[in-house]
């Protein structure tokens, strides 16, 4: 009977501890799952699947001194890069293509996933917080 009883209380903590999660942890793990296909469609060609880029052509997501600027990376994702750049003090110069075909909501996705594997982050970067820095950097 104290078996059956262990048995039961520990089911129930596992139901509960995964019952629990927060509305706000349920959206970020929806955000990341949808970056995580996004960054393959989308980046992982030439960044790689890793983030670690590719050679002297493309610069490195993961451990990026880039990622510093989060406004910066948002605009890049959606108006690409055109002309030299410096990641990590190693200059580049291969043109990013924009991507002007994502939605706000696959930004905020696409740098939710970028920013909590490779940007030491645990939340989501919300569609509210992209859009006005979109606006702001959107390109004539």
């Amino acid at each position: 009977m104290k078996r059956l009883w262990g048995f039961t209380v520990l089911a129930c903590l596992l139901v509960s501890n995964i019952s629990c999660q927060s509305e706000e942890e349920i959206k970020r793990q929806r955000y990341i799952t949808e970056g995580i296909l996004l960054y393959k469609n989308y980046c992982a060609n030439c960044h790689q699947n890793k983030g670690e880029g590719l050679a002297a052509l493309y610069p490195p997501i993961a451990n990026s001194d880039y990622l510093a600027n989060k406004n910066d990376v948002i605009c890049l994702i959606r108006y690409g890069q055109q002309g030299p750049i410096v990641v990590n003090g190693k200059r580049y110069n291969r043109p990013m293509p924009a991507q002007p075909q994502l939605s706000n909501l696959e930004v905020a996705e696409l740098m939710t996933y970028i920013y909590n594997q490779w940007g030491g982050e645990k939340k989501v970067i919300d569609v509210k917080q992209v859009t006005p820095i979109l606006e702001q950097c959107k390109k004539p």
